[in-house]
């Protein structure tokens, strides 16, 4: 057997079956799912295919294959905590997959297996290290594997009912708790005895030494909420081998970390982190830190390419998780200050040729990377002061012990691992509550369960093999066929009215929502006189449903009805939809070529465009990019479309949003004029409806621009007559403005109001000389002129009415400049809406003598029920029990002479 490198693995697997085996050769789907509600990530090589395999989506193909992105740190399929410490576990990796549609099954599957791994065209591995497992029912897979493949009866295992219930077992798949499911045959390799570990179904079955390299799954039956097996009408064939594990076993290692897939990133962790990096490579204490930096440099490089940023719950949670994981073990490794980020060269090295946006987003890969680092620095500094404050704190316990509740406050928010918090603990003689530990993480994975949309029952989706041809480009009125009525998920032959429901027909001017612009409403009638309102307008693969309610008569299927879009809606959405292209292009030209789009939300009312930017957007650029979009669209240039196969598209220079799904033919939609008249302002692939003319937006104007996650801003906007209410309110309010202050125009406010202001300031500036006059004596003599004198010391304690603290500061520091000749210790008070304000000094001959201001303060503050500090020779503080204020100042001459006692 000769070693290949992962590349060369990669591309033969997809040769063997687009080529030899005619699949359709399908790229890799974003690790963000699109439109799945059941999915945190992507995270087998079925998921982009799961509405085929649901029957809600029709394919011009019935066999694929495809190496699959995938993610498994977070939701149900969570392998994070295991990476480093075992030979297979990863966050991100690839899934190499066939699949069949109701085309081949199980003997075709097996032998196609089969042959790939073993025969000298492919793999040729050696077939006496080759085992497979089969459903403990699954007589006919046995028997393909034994009679058609020629596999001896002991190398074939049957795995029964494993999980504690019929149907849980390792042998037995399911896509969810209701829809296809089947039972499965697993390939094995045996590494070799010096490998510990035993067959599946021993007790030593979680050994690395037969590892599990290929899945077979036999989609044959559909699981109903009931839990009953139904079979399905066309038995599909669903496989998944992760590459990594597959170029261990052709690389000839026995540790998936051990390829070239993470030998590279483990050896440039290495480089980073010390001066003698082979010494660290070799270390076997290091080695688990060095794999989980390996895994997550991929992890992380590859969500952040899809525009996924850390943040505090959902997938950006995940992504701070492992990014803070790796940081963890970069610093056990030694790490000073960030160095996560600087991996990414290395890993565009191993992997930038397969996946190019690893190439174009690095920079922005690297900047979020360091930001986060950054940012976990500070935050483990902050967990820090909080550990070190609850281990110096009395506890009553002997020996004294750490609250369970906060050891998990210390991992959740501020990422110190349990086995961190229980060194220092043991360095300073605590235990640890680990009891109360696990019982807090249960908590929280429990509301974490609870809190989760990514669910879905399958059997409660709307399914229709009749096609729905759009026409909506051109028309929102034609006529057409009902094919499909349904009540809930459940087809019917008649709705009444009252009722709601959807309806299916054979072509409709209606757009469903995509793309995020929302779907088309208006109604359905038919010439019987029935009304159905459409409210919402939604894809289920090849047809389009039209959700509502029946107004008036009855619906029945096969009917003909007008389809009326309504057209007030559909062109509000239209300029908001064309405003958001003209929007990604202005902000490309003002900001950089770095800008993408990483979602919207368009409808009738308003605008919604987020993209990638690392800083917020001045009010200088809002105002440029804006004014761009204005001049497009005072341009009045025709929207053009052109149908065409996606290269000749990108040849035309049209941007591409990554994670869309784009079929052989694309639409791209060109508008506006750009400096040069080679293409124009704004070229991109878009199957949404747009105005015929930029002039028909009318006017675009800016309402927010803000953040929404690290490197992410986003930007609401409106348009036509929305954007006119929002311009028409401030120039109404400047109008009755004008009559409020009595000016002839509007171009009279602004000198008017700062004249005003002016006054207020001049006004403002004589009352502080008022109020400053009356406390020090209003040329009545200085309040000094009471001062007792106490062992040289001049001593005045006084309250002055309805004094603010700025005036009693001035009064202060007038009364300390009055008596710069003496020694003097002084306490001013007022009541000032309905508190009690306090300001004490000390002038420096006072300080000589032991006097301190701030700890006077604090005595005073305290007696009206409050609070105070300072310097020795200023101090502030003040309280809410005003019927002390009197006592207060009684006593400050005590205060005084017990300090001075001191």
């Amino acid at each position: 057997m000769k070693p290949i490198n992962s590349t060369q693995i990669r591309q033969c697997f997809l040769d063997y079956f687009s080529q030899h085996l005619v699949h359709h050769l399908s790229p890799s789907s974003p690790l963000i799912p699109a439109q799945d509600p059941t999915l945190l990530f992507t995270n087998a090589g079925m998921n982009p295919f799961k509405d085929i395999f649901l029957g809600l989506e029709k394919a011009d193909f019935t066999r694929a294959t495809s190496s699959q992105k995938c993610l498994r740190a977070g939701g149900k399929h969570n392998d994070l905590d295991n990476v480093g410490y075992t030979a297979r576990h990863h966050t991100f990796f690839e899934m190499l997959g066939n699949f069949s549609f109701g085309d081949y099954f199980k003997k075709e599957a097996i032998r196609f297996a089969w042959d790939f791994l073993t025969s000298e065209t492919w793999l040729n591995l050696p077939q006496e290290r080759l085992w497979v497992t089969v459903y403990a029912d699954d007589d006919q897979a046995y028997q393909i594997w034994q009679q058609e493949i020629g596999l001896a009866p002991e190398r074939i295992i049957r795995i029964g009912d494993n999980k504690g219930a019929r149907y849980a077992s390792d042998n037995f798949w399911a896509m969810g708790d209701t829809g296809p499911c089947g039972p499965c045959s697993e390939i094995f390799y045996d590494h070799g005895e010096q490998v510990w570990g035993g067959l599946p179904g021993t007790p030593e079955e979680d050994g690395d030494r037969y590892m599990e390299i290929w899945n077979i799954v036999f989609m044959q039956y559909n699981r109903t909420s009931e839990g009953e097996l139904q079979p399905l009408p066309k038995p599909s064939i669903d496989t998944g081998m992760g590459l990594e594990r597959l170029c261990a076993v052709v690389q000839g290692v026995t540790d998936n970390y051990d390829t070239d897939l993470f030998v590279p990133l483990r050896q440039a962790a290495a480089a980073l982190l010390s001066d003698t990096p082979e010494t660290l490579l070799q270390d076997a204490k290091a080695r688990p830190s060095l794999n989980v930096l390996a895994d997550h440099i991929r992890a992380v490089s590859f969500l952040l390419a899809e525009g996924v940023r850390p943040s505090a719950d959902g997938r950006g949670y995940v992504l701070r998780r492992i990014i803070r994981r790796a940081c963890r073990h970069g610093h056990k490794l030694g790490a000073q200050g960030t160095f996560l980020h600087a991996l990414v060269p290395a890993l565009i090295q191993v992997m930038g040729s397969a996946y190019p946006e690893l190439v174009t987003e690095a920079d922005n890969i690297q900047a979020a990377i360091r930001a986060e680092e950054e940012q976990f620095a500070k935050t483990l500094s902050q967990g820090m002061r909080l550990l070190e404050e609850a281990l110096q704190a009395p506890n009553e316990q002997t020996p004294p012990c750490l609250a369970g509740e906060l050891i998990f406050k210390l991992y959740d928010t501020y990422g110190f691992p349990v086995d961190l918090t229980a060194d220092m603990a043991r360095e300073r003689g605590w235990q640890i509550d680990e009891a109360g530990f696990e019982a807090a993480m249960e908590q929280q994975k429990a509301r974490a369960r609870a809190a989760s949309h990514f669910s879905v029952d399958y059997t409660k989706l709307i399914r229709s093999d009749q096609p729905s041809e759009f026409c909506g480009y051109q028309q929102l009125q034609i006529s057409a066929q009902i094919t499909g009525l349904f009540q809930g998920d459940q087809a019917c032959d008649t709705l009444e009215a009252g009722q709601s429901g959807a309806v299916i027909l054979n072509q409709t001017p209606f757009y469903a929502e995509s793309g995020g612009q929302v779907g088309d409403i208006g109604t359905l009638r038919t010439a019987e006189g029935a009304c159905f309102r459409v409210t919402d307008t939604q894809k289920a693969g090849a047809a389009w449903i039209h959700y509502g309610d029946l107004l008036e008569g009855s619906l029945q299927a096969h009917t003909q009805v007008e389809a009326y879009v309504d057209a007030q809606q559909r062109a509000s959405t239209a300029a908001n939809h064309s405003a958001t292209h003209l929007l990604h292009a202005a902000l490309r030209q003002v900001l950089g070529a770095h800008v993408q789009q990483k979602g919207s939300k368009v409808d009738a009312h308003t605008l919604r465009f987020d993209f990638s930017h690392p800083q917020a957007v001045t009010a200088a650029e809002l105002q440029q990019i804006q004014a761009l979009v204005n001049a497009q669209i005072q341009a009045n240039t025709p929207v053009n479309t052109q149908v065409t196969d996606i290269e000749t598209a990108k040849q035309l220079g049209a941007l591409a949003l990554f994670g869309e799904k784009y079929g052989d033919q694309v639409r791209v939609l060109s508008m506006g004029l750009a400096e040069t008249q080679d293409q124009a302002f704004s070229v991109e692939l878009c199957g949404g409806t747009h105005v015929g003319h930029t002039g028909d937006i009318g006017v675009f104007h800016i309402v927010h621009e803000g953040g929404v996650a690290s490197g992410i801003r986003r930007i609401e906007a409106v348009t036509g007559a929305t954007a006119l209410q929002y311009l028409y309110e401030p120039l109404q309010q400047v109008q009755a403005l004008a009559g409020l202050l009595k000016v002839a125009s509007t171009q009279d406010v602004l000198p008017r109001v700062e004249n005003l202001l002016q006054r207020q300031r001049e006004l403002e500036r004589e009352c502080e000389q008022l109020k400053l006059k009356l406390a020090t004596g209003g040329g009545q003599g200085s309040p000094l002129a009471a001062a007792q004198d106490i062992q040289g010391i001049k001593v005045l304690a006084q309250a002055f009415e309805g004094v603010d603290v700025k005036t009693l500061r001035l009064t202060l520091d007038q009364l300390k400049q009055s008596a710069q000749e003496h020694a003097c210790a002084l306490l001013l008070a007022s009541i000032y809406e309905d508190k009690v304000l306090l300001i004490a000094g000390v002038n420096a001959s006072a300080q000589d003598l032991g006097l301190h201001a701030g700890k006077l303060i604090q005595q005073a503050s305290a007696q009206v029920g409050g609070k105070g500090g300072g310097r020795a020779d200023m101090a502030q503080g003040g309280g809410t029990d005003a019927s002390q204020l009197d006592i207060c100042l009684e006593k400050f001459p005590a205060w005084v002479q017990q300090m001075l006692a001191k």
